[in-house]
């Protein structure tokens, strides 16, 4: 059985928060905002006027910082208390992940209104949770997408080139999994088989970001809205999010979360950053042929994204740190046992090393 999942309308575009208000209109009146307080000074207080004027009654609590299930039950019992008839999730991917679980928990629409394009989070039916420090639990799954998304182009040019980047290095995975999921005959994030729409949109998203990716990365430089921008947020949230959810994770995502079981300054990157690396172990794992593998180090290095352990901050890691982030990634249930063999976890440390000798061999070669 194959399944296709989105969420009932995606609008992108400039000013795209401040020109909908009546599809919001049509799921509620009494929203719930959840934003921390940057991005509440930046565009949420203009938000909260903007929706006021047409009668809503907007209630805001400031977002603490990580997707927990002690932040989820906090905002939970506000929501509750102040008779909140539908969430709405302003800023990055843990803000988001959190509005679709408070409104799951309560049987409310939710609206998602991402403020960078750094992730995938704003289409899917799916919250990735942490503990309280940050470190990787589980993902929670929902019946439904969400029921508006809202991607303003003109708040995503404002913000550093550094997330929108991330986004890019988190979307260019969407493919590179897929097609493992594909070769394997696996399963997706619906627990079904792969439709030909996802594997479209998957393989869609992998070629923009490499034909527009510089391109956006300049026009976020520049805080200006282009078509190359609009291509590239498009293929960050919309074609990565449907991708991944109906066409598939992983061993990118997994190792990703395998790099969660560490401490220190890894936890500075972003989410990007480390699929990044992820995705270059999968490919080492699958053993690509050097010429893809060379594509995506050098695009990855000319993004800004680590490709050697210096640059996730592990040059100092001994192996059984490495070892520990190949049993994260490989705990039961995680999606690298969707790849078409079998990983170990003395497979994934050994394949970080082998990319980091790997890569500061090809730039000797190249220097």
């Amino acid at each position: 059985m194959r399944i296709f999942a989105s969420p009932s309308r995606y609008i992108q575009g400039e000013n795209a928060l401040f020109e909908n208000v009546r599809y919001m209109l049509e799921l509620g009146s009494r929203p719930l905002l959840l934003c921390d307080t940057l991005v509440l000074e930046l565009v949420g207080e203009r938000f909260i006027s903007y929706l006021t004027c047409y009668g809503m009654r907007v209630f805001h609590t400031a977002f603490k910082g990580e997707a927990s299930e002690n932040e989820i039950k906090r905002v939970v019992a506000l929501a509750e208390e102040h008779q909140a008839d539908m969430i709405i999730g302003l800023g990055g991917g843990k803000t988001i992940d959190s509005a679709k679980a408070i409104a799951d928990i309560l049987g409310l629409p939710v609206t998602i209104a991402p403020t960078i394009a750094s992730t995938d989070a704003p289409t899917s039916a799916l919250s990735v949770i942490y503990t309280d420090e940050g470190a990787f639990e589980k993902y929670i799954f929902y019946a439904k997408n969400p029921d508006l998304v809202l991607v303003d182009s003109t708040v995503i040019a404002a913000a550093p080139k550094r997330l929108l980047a991330s986004g890019i290095a988190d979307g260019l995975a969407t493919w590179v999994e897929a097609r493992a999921v594909q070769r394997a005959n696996g399963t997706t994030m619906l627990g079904k088989g792969q439709s030909l729409a996802a594997i479209a949109i998957a393989k869609q998203c992998e070629q923009t970001l490499f034909a527009d990716g510089l391109e956006a990365i300049k026009s976020c430089e520049q805080q200006v809205v282009t078509p190359a921008l609009e291509n590239v947020i498009e293929a960050n949230t919309l074609l990565s999010g449907l991708g991944f959810e109906s066409a598939g994770l992983a061993a990118a995502h997994a190792i990703h979360n395998g790099f969660t079981a560490l401490t220190g300054d890894i936890h500075h990157l972003t989410h990007g950053e480390k699929v990044a690396y992820g995705t270059l172990v999968q490919l080492f794992l699958e053993e690509c042929p050097p010429e893809e593998l060379n594509r995506y180090i050098q695009f990855y290095q000319a993004l800004g994204m680590p490709t050697t352990l210096a640059e996730l901050h592990l040059e100092n890691a001994h192996y059984d740190d490495l070892l520990r982030v190949g049993q994260q990634a490989t705990v039961e249930g995680e999606t690298i046992h969707q790849m078409p063999f079998t990983i170990s976890a003395e497979d994934i440390a050994q394949a970080i090393l082998a990319v980091d000798r790997y890569v500061k061999n090809l730039d000797q070669s190249l220097s």
